[in-house]
């Protein structure tokens, strides 16, 4: 059973920083993707950053330059790490892994960015 388990979602002031991490566990082969979605309020969920197997790495266009990804392949654990955060990139942050035909979600961390 694969698990992913989501951390370091809370309440910032606009112009401030958040680390997500999202540590994998379970039976997993090689992951094509581990990245992250934002869910904002009454909104669908929408890509926000991936890394892809062999390093390349993917981002929405109103993130780059402020939101970075990057994978511990020995812990098998993603990280976004968030700088410059606006009150639009409040929502749920949803990790997210594909594995061969299969894909996981972890439960979603909150963030809150205050104006």
């Amino acid at each position: 059973q694969v698990q992913l388990v989501e951390s370091g979602g809370g309440l910032v002031q606009a112009g401030g920083s958040l680390r997500l991490s999202c540590a994998a566990s379970g039976i997993i082969l090689s992951p094509n993707i581990m990245g992250w979605f934002h869910q904002p309020p009454g909104l669908q969920r929408g890509l926000v950053a991936a890394w892809r197997r062999g390093g390349t790495t993917d981002y929405a266009d109103s993130v780059k330059g402020r939101f970075t990804v990057s994978r511990d392949n020995a812990k098998n654990t993603v990280y976004l790490q968030m700088n410059s955060l606006k009150p639009e990139d409040t929502g749920v942050y949803y990790c997210y892994l594909s594995a061969g035909v299969r894909e996981y979600w972890g439960q979603g961390t909150q963030v809150t960015v205050s104006s």
